[in-house]
Formats: C-alpha cells, structure tokens, sequence
C-alpha cells in the first residue's frame, strides 16, 4: 500500500492546521510566561513546565509541517517529536541536580498562579486536539505532548502548595523529578511506535 493513499483529505488537513496553529500560538506564549515566572520564582518545577511548553511549540511547528504529507513523513515528525522530549528530560534532570545542591525554595504564590494559568491554557489546547487524536500517529504524539503538559500542571501548581506547607524545596525536587520520568517514558512510547510506523512492510 503507496503513502499517498493513507494521505489526509484537503478538508482534513485544512481542519487540522487550523488547530495546529492555535495550539502553537498558546504554547509559545505561556513558554514565555512560565520561563519568566519559573526565573523569579526560582522554581525548577516551573523552568521544566516551560520547556515543556517550548518543546511543544517546536512539536507543533513540525506537525503543520507534515500535516499533509506522506504517513512515513508524518511518523519521521513523531520520531522527532520523541527525541524533542528525551532531550528536555534530560535538560530537566540537569536542573533537578543543581537544585538539589542549593536547595532554596521557590516562591510559591507565583508559582501556583503562573501553573493554573498554564492549566488553563493547556485544557484549551487538549480540547482542541482531541477529535483529532486518532487521526494519525503525528496527530496523536501531539496530543499525547498535550495531554502531558496538563498532568506537568497540575504537578506543579501541587508543589506550590507543598513548598507553601513545609517551607522546603523538595516539593519542587520531587515534582521535578515526576516531570523528568514523564519526559522520557512519553519518549519512549513515541520513539518506539514512531519506529514500528518507519519499518518496511512485510513481504
């Protein structure tokens, strides 16, 4: 069976670009906020949030740009879309370890609003994904991006009022921590279906 008749209808790809683009819009922004917010704060638990928010921009840049395209092309952007997450996992462990070593508590009052305006704004955008996320596999890793940054939310806004409660940092550790083993076991899950999609059919 070609690619080409797996390909996505002209409507369908309208539809889905139409979604891509608002999604991207909201990410990039609250990249923005929550980077700022989580520099202020000195929350780790934020910084990775927005990274995380900056990763799916990128995501979604990558989606628009095979929305229409062939399903090999649309799983080489998921491939991508995995290791985009391996490497902010990483990128969040780094930062884990040095807050560990300061140990200073962040802000809490900053950081639970910056994070429930993030939830917001990460509700929005799985909303709008989700007819569409079984669509295809590029479809679905973007979702599944979503999906984890409202789990990543909520985990922060909760370290918030950890850190208010204890008068400790290690609810932003700890946090921190459930954000980098999300990063990387999402990886994993995208990378290997990704890779199961690139493989030649059997004869």
């Amino acid at each position: 069976m070609s690619d080409s008749c797996c390909a996505p209808t002209a409507f369908q790809t309208g539809r889905r670009r139409r979604v891509l683009w608002l999604v991207l819009g909201i990410n990039a922004l609250m990249f923005g906020v929550e980077l700022v917010a989580g520099l202020v704060a000195d929350s780790v638990a934020l910084q990775a949030d927005s990274l995380d928010m900056l990763g799916d921009t990128l995501v979604y840049g990558f989606s628009l740009a095979v929305v229409a395209g062939s399903v090999r092309a649309r799983a080489r952007s998921a491939q991508l879309k995995g290791v985009i997450m391996l490497l902010f996992g990483v990128a969040v462990a780094v930062q884990l370890v040095v807050k560990i070593v300061t140990g200073s508590a962040p802000d809490p009052l900053l950081v639970s609003v910056t994070a429930a305006v993030a939830l917001i704004a990460n509700v929005i955008c799985l909303a709008l994904l989700h007819r569409h996320r079984a669509d295809d596999i590029n479809m679905r890793s973007t979702w599944i991006c979503s999906r984890n940054d409202i789990v990543a939310n909520v985990g922060v806004v909760a370290s918030a009022g950890g850190v208010a409660w204890l008068q400790s940092a290690w609810p932003d550790v700890l946090v921190s921590l459930a954000i980098v083993v999300l990063f990387l076991s999402s990886a994993y899950g995208v990378l290997r279906e990704s890779s199961a999609a690139l493989r030649p059919a059997p004869l």
